[in-house]
């Protein structure tokens, strides 16, 4: 039951690394609708603590769901497998809520349907994390994880670009359902293409609650690694997912952009993210075998912190750009190493409750940001309306520098069991 050893064909790993794209789309269209919305929904003093109300509760949900649903599916037996009954229940769903956010008329109600959309979309990732431990064997981590960055990277830029398009056009009915259906066709691929792999442990009799509760079992406490690890993933992604939380407000507020020109610099931004995730994933994951994945962190966490800060001192919208393209290498580091460290670290015979825990700090990062950064952006707004936004990035700096602390209590040997 340790580590699989089957080399995967490459196609496999492109197979398994789909749904990532089309989960990073849904919230990368979501995200940009929710930050145009509140403009028009909520008094503008008070807009950025109200996106990181409705984000933060969507955030608990999916602390409480992805976990937990990860792992009941370890041990879920069905004619599917164990993870695809739940990867396809989500999706389905996914469509439902993405439906009733787009003809939201009232901020309570996208705040209960950004609850909704939690709810299933997490029902989905928390079986789907599995995946990633279920079948990639140790010599392919680093490539798996790599492909994996850059999906999550690339679903982003097309939830941003379909998001911009609702945003120019004032219409962001086609944008939100469209992604919905496209998340659904590439769900159907995964439960039709994807091996299971491995078969579920017995529960030896235990009532499924249990196991539902055993996602939140006191004997994690006892992975020191894995939760250093955790709290240092959060603090290097906040000012990462804190750019895609707050470049709308950035280019509207600071900038001084009017929405089609907002919407031109957010696709565009958003070619260049994709372009520089790809460039930076596979050189970065390949020199994690060489040297170690925690250095290749540093360095992305460094590179990171000379991109945010360009960005926080740019006076136009093509010199933010420039900056976004190093934070963006810095970010595709990252991601490309930190998914093969975690795959390193964790145990894999219930690896769905584990890659559902460190998967919430990736959901939750987000709002976690949003929260933090719509305070300081409406309060220091409330002196410079201008230096909100950039006040909130600039709060990424700190969190940096917090993550590079945290990572050094991290010990980088792989287990096997």
């Amino acid at each position: 039951m340790g580590r699989p050893t089957r080399t995967l064909p490459t196609l496999q790993i492109f197979q398994l690394s789909a749904y990532w794209f089309a989960i990073s789309a849904i919230w990368g269209t979501v995200t940009l609708f929710l930050q145009r919305r509140m403009e028009d929904l909520v008094p503008k003093d008070v807009t950025g603590t109200a996106y990181g109300a409705v984000t933060a509760a969507g955030a608990l949900v999916a602390i409480l769901v992805q976990p937990t649903i990860g792992s009941i599916s370890d041990y879920t037996v069905s004619r599917w497998g164990r993870r695809k009954p739940y990867i396809a229940m989500g999706a389905i769903f996914d469509v439902i809520f993405l439906a009733g956010l787009a003809t939201s008329q009232t901020y309570l109600s996208v705040f209960a349907f950004v609850c909704l959309l939690q709810l299933s979309s997490n029902t989905a990732q928390g079986p789907f994390q599995g995946y990633l431990p279920d079948l990639v064997p140790a010599k392919q981590v680093s490539f798996a994880s790599a492909v994996y960055g850059v999906m999550n990277v690339l679903g982003k830029v097309c939830g941003i670009i379909l998001a911009a398009v609702g945003q120019a056009t004032g219409n962001f009915t086609v944008s939100l359902v469209g992604v919905g259906i496209l998340e659904l066709a590439i769900a159907t691929g995964t439960v039709a293409w994807v091996n299971e792999g491995r078969s579920a442990p017995s529960r030896q009799g235990r009532p499924w609650l249990d196991i539902a509760r055993s996602a939140w079992g006191l004997d994690i406490l006892k992975e020191r690694n894995f939760l250093w690890l955790v709290a240092s993933r959060l603090f290097l992604l906040l000012p990462i997912v804190g750019l895609l939380e707050f470049e709308n407000f950035f280019l509207q507020r600071s900038l001084g952009l009017n929405d089609q020109e907002a919407a031109f610099w957010n696709s565009a931004a958003s070619v260049v993210v994709g372009v520089s995730y790809v460039a930076a994933a596979y050189p970065a994951a390949r020199l994690s075998d060489r040297i170690g994945r925690k250095k290749v962190i540093y360095a992305a966490a460094a590179i990171a912190g000379v991109g945010l800060l360009g960005i926080v001192l740019s006076p136009s919208p093509l010199v933010a750009t420039a900056f976004i393209a190093v934070l963006a290498i810095g970010g595709g580091s990252f991601f490309a190493v930190d998914w093969a460290l975690m795959t390193d670290i964790i145990p894999k015979v219930t690896s769905g409750r584990f890659m559902g825990i460190s998967n919430v700090v990736t959901a939750g990062a987000g709002p976690v940001s949003a929260t933090i950064s719509g305070v300081i952006m409406d309060r220091v707004g409330a002196l410079d309306f201008t230096a909100g936004p950039r006040a909130a990035l600039g709060i990424g700096l700190v969190f940096l520098a917090v993550s590079a602390l945290l990572l050094r209590q991290v010990s980088e040997r792989r287990r096997e069991d």
